[in-house]
């Protein structure tokens, strides 16, 4: 079973709630951070790092000496890629997405293949837990290839939890789109319920089966509750508002450590993921 923990804004809770759900799974499991723009699962899970591997995208270099400035690679680019200048083509790399489509224009043969370093895959793992991590390059304005990157590579009938990046942009898509039961993360109030409903209508297209873990219940508003119910979308838990949560938080440990009932919590959300998936 594949299953990504997503939210529709930052800060609801999700990566301590993807440690915490991993680390009382009781089985072989894999735990992917693919919030790659700023991973942190890792400062719950405490893995042991085994392995780091830089990651290349395909870009475009021109031959200056057999370009002719036709402006072909420029006109078939949507990202910008190239601008023609006089009798020079320029090229953004930056800008390009690896698609291929400047090397099929070019009448004459003058692309020629170099690569980008876009970031890197980190492997480790904790106990029964692999864990696979991608950390973006700084400056680097695209996450999705990184992360098709990472999920090319994992081969494994183990269970998979996923910390999704937050959002319903492109990189939330990619994460998510291939799992079997997205839990979204949202907390009781109007900012967590306004995106929890943008999140829901987006991951909707892709036919997954959804749950939602209300975090810091206690505080707010029902209108998460009432929405749940009047759409059919199960809510799998709750995650109290506590003072001793937030402790451990600061400190990196797991909620589910806190306390036998957190734990239990945890177990619960569990047992409903597998009920619903």
């Amino acid at each position: 079973m594949k299953i990504a923990v997503a939210s529709g804004k930052g800060g609801t809770g999700k990566t301590t709630i993807s440690a915490s759900l991993a680390s009382i799974w009781n089985g072989d499991l894999l735990a992917v951070d693919l919030d790659v723009e700023e991973p942190n699962l890792h400062l719950f899970l405490k893995p042991e790092i085994q392995d780091s591997k830089k990651i290349y995208v395909e870009v475009p270099k021109i031959d200056g000496d057999k370009c002719i400035a036709c402006g072909k690679c420029a006109d078939i680019c949507n990202f910008n890629a190239f601008s023609t200048v006089g009798d020079k083509v320029l090229v953004f790399s930056e800008m390009c997405h690896a698609c291929g489509g400047c090397f099929r224009v070019c009448p004459v043969g003058a692309m020629t293949r170099d690569k980008r370093e876009i970031g890197e895959v980190i492997t480790g793992a904790k106990d029964n837990i692999d864990f696979i991590m991608g950390k973006l390059r700084i400056g680097e304005a695209m996450s999705p290839p990184l992360m098709r990157e990472i999920k090319k590579n994992i081969k494994t009938k183990k269970d998979i939890i996923i910390d999704a990046p937050p959002g319903t942009s492109c990189p939330a898509i990619n994460a998510v789109m291939d799992c079997d039961f997205i839990v979204m993360v949202t907390e009781p109030n109007p900012f967590g319920f306004h995106d929890m409903k943008l999140a829901r209508e987006a991951f909707d297209t892709l036919n997954i089966k959804m749950g939602v873990v209300v975090n810091k219940a206690g505080i707010g508003n029902r209108d998460v509750y009432d929405y749940c119910e009047k759409t059919n979308l199960p809510i799998l838990g709750e995650i109290p508002f506590d003072r001793k949560i937030a402790s451990a938080y600061s400190d990196a440990k797991l909620i589910s450590a806190v306390s036998e009932e957190y734990k239990n919590i945890f177990l619960k959300i569990k047992e409903e993921i597998k009920k619903y998936a």
